[in-house]
Parts: structure tokens; sequence; C-alpha cells
């Protein structure tokens, strides 16, 4: 199932310890990381990260958990086949070929920026397979109206925002550090993000934004399955500091899943996993070992 992978020479075996697993999946090259055994977690991350984000909570959490981290397709070390969209639908459907190879079954998927609409979709795919969800500072739903996600798709997913990400890698370069608001990341940390994205693999970065208000119906068809994610346990892990999702977000997720459990991480920006990987493995344990509903 899991073909070699020759990793890069700039990948730091310090920072990112684990064994590389790629699978074929209609011409994409999908790289994921299987770590730890216990029950099973499926991280998936937003633009323009990929499973480096997790590291630091996987090393936490494989003691007690099974955790597959994946790279969507054109993202950290995961080949995207020539010609394909990078829209959040054809990243969905090639997550959901892969939980249905690796049979993942009764996990929880953990979700975070455009993996939340992504791997969402993706696990309710297969709802019998999911026994619940993971959701740190991302949306489930259309966001057509709501003026600051507007502009931020227009700008970044438009001409000067496309020129940006292309030429400067700004998304990188200029939103990771910046999101992350109580600590800094380092030279190493942030060559582990500048180096999957090099010239010629920055389109994702700049198609995704644009989908923010594009990928309307998707994100409306993901909304109106949600309910089917309210039934099962729901843990909420949020930065209270993140620029782009913010306190009527977590309250909508709220409402949403009125029994989730909420976790806030004071101080943090937009990654959670990355700003604060005790609270946020931490935070896991605590929800995993408390009775099922």
């Amino acid at each position: 199932m899991s073909t070699p992978l020759v990793r890069p020479v700039w990948l730091d075996r310090g920072l990112y310890p684990f064994e590389s697993h790629v699978m074929e999946i209609d011409g994409n090259r999908i790289h994921y990381i299987d770590e730890g055994t216990g029950p099973t977690l499926l991280l998936v991350h937003g633009n323009p990260t990929w499973s480096f984000v997790y590291r630091e909570s996987i090393e936490l959490l494989k003691t007690g958990f099974r955790c597959v981290a994946v790279d969507l397709a054109g993202f950290g070390l995961s080949e995207a086949a020539l010609g394909f969209s990078y829209l959040p639908g054809a990243q969905s459907a090639l997550l959901v070929q892969l939980i249905e190879r690796l049979d993942l079954r009764d996990y929880a998927v953990v979700v975070h920026d455009w993996g939340g609409p992504i791997g969402l979709t993706a696990a309710l795919a297969s709802p019998d397979r999911l026994g619940g969800a993971i959701i740190s500072n991302t949306w489930g739903w259309p966001v057509n109206g709501n003026p600051g996600f507007e502009q931020f798709s227009r700008l970044m997913g438009g001409p000067l925002g496309r020129f940006g990400s292309r030429f400067f890698n700004a998304f990188v370069n200029v939103l990771i550090p910046a999101s992350h608001k109580r600590r800094r990341l380092n030279h190493r940390e942030m060559t582990h993000y500048r180096k999957p994205l090099p010239f010629a693999r920055r389109k994702p970065t700049w198609v995704l934004p644009r989908q923010i208000i594009a990928s309307h119906d998707f994100l409306a068809a993901l909304e109106a399955r949600l309910a089917e994610v309210a039934t099962l346990p729901v843990l909420l892990i949020w930065g209270d500091k993140d620029d782009a999702f913010q306190q009527p977000e977590l309250l909508r997720w709220q409402q949403t899943f009125p029994t989730a459990q909420t976790i806030t991480v004071q101080g943090v920006g937009h990654y959670a996993a990355s700003e604060a990987p005790e609270e946020f493995a931490a935070a896991i344990r605590g929800w995993k070992s408390r009775p099922k509903r």
C-alpha cells in the first residue's frame, strides 16, 4: 500500500522524526505518517502548512494514540498529479480514499484551518467509520457576506495575493509567523515551511484563499451534514488570539455542537497545535479519557 519516499535533504529528523509513508491515489503521491498505538486520530492540516504543524503534539500523543497525519496534495511531502485542481472538494476526495485504504474506523478527525472543511467532508463520506471530531480554529459553513472573510479571500486569492504568494511565498513568510502569538518560530522551523513550497509548488497557496468564498456550494453541503457529527463526541480546542477565526466562529461551533467540550488556549493565535502542543495534547488526552456519552 505504501510506496518508498526519498526524504529531502532539508528534512531534519530531529524536528520530524517520523517514518514516512506514501500512498498513490489517482496519480497523486500522498504522504502521511502513522505513529503510535491506541485510539486513532486522523490529523488534517490547512493552508500553507503540512503534517509538520502537528509534530510536537504527535510526539506527546503517540504513546496513547495512533496518529495518522496526512499532507494534502501539493503540500509538505505530497506530490500532486499534473493538472490537479487543489480545490477543497478534490482534496477531500483524495482523503476519502486514504481513509478507506487504511481502513480507519472509530477514529477522531483532528482539523484546523482548511483542514476543517476538507477533513470533515471526507469523514462524512463514510460516517459509520467516524468516532468523533477535534476542531481547532476553522470553519464549516459558507462565509459569503462576512466582510472580513470576503476581503481576505478576494485579496489573497486575487491578482495581488497570487503575486505575493507566487514570488514571495507570502503565506509562509508573512502569515505563519504573524499567526503565532505566544511564541516565535525559529529559523529551523521556518525552513520546514519554506522548503516544501519552492516557486514551482506554490499554486495551492493562492488557489485555496479564493475558495473561501468561491466554494460556497462545497461549504453549504458540509454545513447541511454537520448534524451527523453532533451525535458524536466533539472537542473544540481554540486559540483565543487568532486574527482569522475568533469568538463568533467558536460560538457558532458551540451552537452547532451543544454538547461539545471546549478548551480555550489562552494567548495562542491560529496554530494551537504548534504554539501550545502540551496543552493541545493534554486536551485530547482529557477528552478521550472522559466516559462516552
